[in-house]
């Protein structure tokens, strides 16, 4: 197996801390929430022994990379900013970018935005979504009962306390619940039948489930890497992101129709939350609207939505093939 290294290197004003192994074309991995370069630790292994120059950064507000204190500073032209700098950091003139949770968006915009420096994306779990009409959380399913957990992540201090209560407990849960291996809960969704609603008079762990022993994909090992990076810095690096979803939609306004013109290929397991999300379902199917060359859209079966931690060996099968045709 090829050794994955380790450094910390300037980009767009922050340290950022790296994972890379191996040599060759640049793939850089970007990461979602709640995680770390650690989620891409099987790809770097199988895209180095592919012949390709894999990198993961941890993203901004995560891990060992600068976590600035203002929420304003986790907006998606700062990510987008942070990716093209470490192209930059890394000498390198292009890459092909991939995204899984929060670093898909981050993927398709700087694809959107960057098709000079990055020739190919790949966006696990989360598929484009072009800039709708209406203000994001405006939309955002809620009732008197319940309200969808973006809006119970938009408030500082309230999620960070939750999470940071029990680390284990939360990274455990959260991987668990989140996954292919958790049982269907379709019977007991909150009032509304939405997923991912977090009751008013309970939390966003009401949601989950602690499970007694851990799937064959996570090992205890991977359990004690995430603890002990979030038991460090907390969650409110990540949680940030969310803050952010209003101010990204008034920013990305000059951008509104615009279309994603690199090769691309998606990626996601038929369990994932995501994928139940409303409307998800029509905007996956449209999906070569808004990005013409998109080249397949694969989905896993039974997988949930830590595609490329719960299905490794197949996820890394299909972004070499992807990479090697492009």
């Amino acid at each position: 197996m090829s050794e994955i290294n380790h450094r910390n290197v300037e980009a767009n004003g922050i340290r950022m801390h790296i994972a890379e192994c191996g040599a060759g074309p640049l793939v850089m991995l970007c990461h979602g929430f709640p995680e770390s370069w650690y989620s891409w630790r099987h790809q770097l292994q199988a895209l180095a022994e592919a012949g390709f120059h894999a990198v993961a950064p941890d993203m901004r507000g995560y891990g060992q990379t600068d976590r600035p204190e203002p929420i304003d500073q986790y907006t998606l032209l700062h990510l987008v900013g942070d990716v093209v700098g470490l192209l930059d950091a890394l000498g390198a003139e292009t890459a092909v970018i991939a995204g899984h949770d929060w670093g898909a968006p981050v993927a398709w915009h700087a694809a959107l935005l960057r098709p000079d420096r990055f020739r190919g994306v790949i966006g696990l779990s989360v598929p484009f979504r072009p800039r709708g009409r209406l203000r994001p959380t405006s939309i955002m399913p809620q009732n008197e009962e319940a309200f969808f957990y973006q809006l119970y992540f938009q408030s500082p201090g309230i999620a960070e306390m939750e999470l940071e209560r029990d680390v284990r407990l939360s990274i455990r849960s959260l991987l668990y619940s989140a996954s292919g291996d958790a049982p269907r809960r379709e019977n007991s969704l909150p009032a509304g039948g939405e997923v991912g609603m977090v009751p008013r008079r309970g939390g966003f762990l009401s949601l989950l489930m602690n499970p007694a022993s851990l799937p064959q994909w996570l090992t205890q090992k991977d359990v004690d890497f995430y603890v002990t990076e979030f038991a460090r810095t907390g969650f409110r690096g990540g949680l940030n992101w969310y803050r952010n979803i209003d101010r990204n939609w008034e920013l990305f306004g000059p951008m509104a129709g615009a279309r994603v013109t690199v090769p691309a290929l998606y990626i996601a397991g038929d369990r994932d939350l995501v994928v139940a999300f409303r409307e998800m379902d029509q905007l996956i199917a449209n999906l070569s609207k808004f990005v013409p060359k998109l080249q397949g859209t694969i989905m896993l079966p039974g997988c949930g939505h830590w595609t490329q931690q719960e299905r490794a060996g197949e996820v890394s099968s299909a972004m070499i093939d992807f990479l090697r045709r492009i």
